[in-house]
């Protein structure tokens, strides 16, 4: 192996173990209250990996429909473009 894949690697797996302990030490329970006196108690740790999720999950969608909206529009030029010749 190369040296830059054994740095991967170390950085990996320092990094999991990083996490893991971070999740092990948050492990009280949060009580999120909805509407209608909906409650729900959580260890805190799933409550962040949620959030996390969310964001990424809101950040791939708007970066995917933003592709999405610029390959249309390469279409379009590409088709003009050829019109035009």
């Amino acid at each position: 192996m190369t040296l830059m894949r054994i740095l991967m690697w170390v950085f990996r797996i320092f990094l999991f173990l990083f996490l893991f302990g971070f999740a092990v030490k948050n492990d009280q329970l949060v009580t999120l209250k909805f509407f209608f006196g909906t409650e729900w108690q959580l260890p805190l740790v799933f409550v962040i990996l949620a959030a996390f999720a969310a964001g990424a999950m809101l950040g791939v969608t708007s970066t995917f429909t933003s592709l999405l909206r610029k390959r249309r529009e390469i279409g379009r030029l590409k088709r003009d473009l050829s019109r035009a010749v």
